[in-house]
């Protein structure tokens, strides 16, 4: 979950009353949120030098505080003193909403046709008369950084801009030109730059590298500009210098460009709401039309309560508490729900009617209403209590028999390893000469590194990579893994289905076949399956095999009742070479699936 530092005098005032960390700690707990750490800036700062200093009594002391993955509007102190205060009744839930202005003197932004190619949507706000200090300028900025990092997907979804609107004129353009047709001062800087020459400048800068790859690649880049062709931002990267916010700014413009129109509803939506409270009306926005590369046009934002109705049994139900109407009523609104009682049909089960505010992207379903009822009414209040019907489970039957199969190997003195379910091209099909299993691998589409490419058809090359680690253990080696290789399989409704697969590794001075081929009768004896004769399909038999991935000669299938089910044999010189292992070894693979 994500943690935000506040500071701890900032967040009273706010608040209107000071806590000890005791109080404050509990405070948080009743909300449902966690109180992680007491601190100082400069302690985080000794803390990251490893310097080991007295604190000073000046310091400021900081909160830092855990809340939920999805409570946007608590990554900033204003959103959370605003939700405390409501919590605590100190006051009642605000009523945002969209100022009135004429279409005329509406602010415009019109979208261009190659915007589609990079990033298609742009949703746009105005704050009129915002009272700016430090304190607000950081958390503002701060607000930004949060979104950017979890809800924007680290701007490859989402990415804010933030202008000064008293130094832009409109209507705006939202386009897509090619980086080196692109011109402007960006952010502290006092030089003129192209984009193209801003990707290579920024591949050394900490901050804005990492959001490079976004538009690395395309012919064309999103840009904004004013009515004098002045670049306000170059998304999802940085904003143009001319337009930068101070704390001498009174009205802001605040764009969100986009690859997901939801997502850049929720954003601006964030944005508004929690800075809205210092405008000079306060909670109130100025809306911005957006117009379509089709001539469409919309209004942002949507300041708009969505309503729900949820039935008051299940809310009841699902807590295990009787609660009334009036009362649940009364801890949504403290949860920042307003609710009343719904228009339900006489004699019925009496419903809940829930206004959602713009404010609570997270509320989407009746189990998120009677979350909020939870936490308002306390679960340390909800007494514990035994369910009247309890449902016993137990394992999978192949889980079981695979457990069964692990304690003999065991006893058979082999160690189990686990090793990755993905891994590369390389190492799935080439290092063990399979280059023929690669139609029916899944392939991983966007894979983070060269080494998670492929999901794994067999457990054989994880098992030579992890003796290729460990070739210094003493000898013999003996190892083991019982898991689920995957396979390509139009049939299945997801396209690949899951085998279980068992392989077993013997490597010490001499080749150890009749160690693996010991092994494998054993396996055939423990689930009852008798030895027979070539070509008898009542039992098991085994026959020579041509994989290349072992020593001609010293290879063979296994064959049970009619099926080829695994192979073993001598791991040939040159597999092993690729692993880097220096001595010989068998190896022993089988869908045990069948066995079961």
């Amino acid at each position: 979950m994500p943690t935000i530092s506040v500071g701890r005098d900032l967040l009273f005032k706010a608040l209107g009353r000071s806590y000890t960390d005791e109080e404050f700690d509990e405070v948080c707990f009743e909300f449902g949120i966690e109180l992680d750490d007491v601190t100082t800036e400069k302690a985080i700062i000794r803390k990251e030098k490893h310097i080991n200093e007295e604190v000073e009594d000046d310091e400021e002391i900081i909160y830092k505080i855990e809340i939920p993955a999805n409570r946007y509007d608590l990554l900033c102190l204003e959103g959370l003193a605003r939700a405390l205060r409501i919590f605590k009744c100190i006051e009642p839930v605000p009523e945002f909403q969209v100022s009135k202005v004429p279409p005329a003197s509406m602010i415009k932004i019109q979208v261009k046709p190659k915007t589609s190619m990079i990033r298609p949507f742009v949703v746009c706000a105005v704050l009129r008369g915002v009272a700016l200090d430090q304190a607000r300028y950081n958390s503002f900025i701060d607000l930004q950084d949060k979104l950017h990092q979890n809800l924007c997907r680290r701007r490859t979804l989402v990415a804010i801009g933030t202008h000064d609107l008293d130094t832009l004129e409109g209507p705006f353009t939202y386009e897509a030109l090619p980086p080196s047709e692109i011109k402007f001062v960006p952010l502290k800087e006092t030089k003129e730059f192209t984009a193209e020459d801003l990707m290579e400048k920024y591949k050394a800068d900490l901050k804005l590298k990492k959001f490079l790859h976004i538009l690395e690649g395309s012919p064309v880049h999103p840009v904004i500009f004013d009515s004098k062709r002045r670049v306000l931002s170059w998304p999802p990267i940085i904003n143009g210098a001319h337009s930068a916010i101070t704390l001498d700014t009174r009205n802001i413009f605040i764009e969100c460009t986009a690859t997901d129109l939801t997502k850049a509803k929720i954003v601006l939506n964030t944005m508004v709401t929690m800075f809205s409270e210092y405008c000079t009306n306060k909670f109130e926005v100025e809306p911005v039309e957006v117009i379509s590369a089709n001539g469409l046009s919309a209004v942002y934002p949507d300041l708009t309560c969505r309503k729900m109705e949820v039935s008051l049994s299940y809310i009841s139900s699902a807590l295990g508490v009787t609660l009334g109407v009036s009362e649940v009523t009364g801890l949504l609104n403290r949860m920042q729900l307003p609710a009343t009682k719904g228009d339900n049909i006489e004699g019925s089960d009496p419903t809940i009617s829930v206004q959602v505010p713009p404010t609570r992207s997270d509320v989407l379903h009746p189990c998120d209403v009677m979350e909020d009822v939870g936490i308002g009414y306390g679960f340390n209040n909800i007494k514990q209590t035994t369910p009247k019907c309890v449902t016993q489970g137990r394992l999978l039957p192949l889980n079981e028999f695979s457990d069964s199969l692990r304690a003999e190997v065991a006893m058979a003195g082999f160690t189990e390893v686990v090793t990755w379910i993905l891994g590369s091209f390389e190492e799935n099909f080439d290092m063990v000469k399979r280059n023929s299993e690669k139609q029916k691998a899944v392939v991983v589409g966007n894979p983070r590194t060269s080494e998670f490419e492929v999901v794994r058809t067999s457990l054989l090359p994880g098992m030579l990579k992890t003796l290729g680690h460990n070739k210094d253990h003493p000898r013999p080696v003996k190892l083991f893994e019982l898991s689920d290789v995957v396979i390509l399989d139009p049939k299945k409704d997801v396209g690949a289905r899951n085998e279980r697969h068992l392989t077993a590794l013997y490597c010490n001075a001499n080749s150890g076949f009749e160690v693996i081929h010991g092994l494998v009768d054993r396996i055939m004896q423990v689930v009852g399956v008798k030895a027979v004769s070539v070509g008898d399909n009542t039992g098991y038999f085994i026959q020579p095999s041509e994989e290349p991935v072992f020593f001609p000669g010293r290879q063979a299938n296994i064959i049970c009742k009619g099926s080829q089910i695994g192979t073993f044999g001598i791991v040939h010189p040159e597999v092993l070479q690729n692993f880097l292992i220096p001595d010989p070894c068998s190896i022993l693979e089988i869908n045990i699936e069948s066995l079961h």
